[in-house]
């Protein structure tokens, strides 16, 4: 579930970044990147887990998908929130600089 999920949101990043004319100043390359090497990361764990396993490896416990699911999610969270600080640090348009720099007395 963890593969399904970065792989699902590495196609979405990389659709927004596709279509996206801002996709500079957003820093949307990047997000796609973060999804994409999680992708590559849980396909080469599950690549060994099935040489470990065997055809075990295609009936999971519900328990172990929930966990594989919460997992993905997870991952999915932090690459976001990753982005969001990158964006946030870089302030593409100026509005956190200019909130701090214009402060009313």
């Amino acid at each position: 579930m963890t593969l399904l999920i970065t792989v699902f949101a590495a196609i979405a990043a990389t659709l927004v970044w596709y279509f996206n004319t801002r996709r500079r100043e957003l820093k949307l390359g990047a997000l796609a990147l973060m999804f994409w090497g999680a992708s590559l990361m849980w396909l080469v764990d599950a690549v060994f887990e099935y040489a470990e396993l065997g055809a075990e490896f295609f009936s999971p416990a519900a328990a172990d998908m929930l966990n594989d699911s919460y997992l993905g999610l997870c991952v999915v969270a932090l690459g976001l929130t990753i982005w969001l600080g990158m964006l946030l640090f870089s302030d593409p348009k100026g509005v956190i600089r200019n909130a701090l720099t214009n402060r009313k007395k």
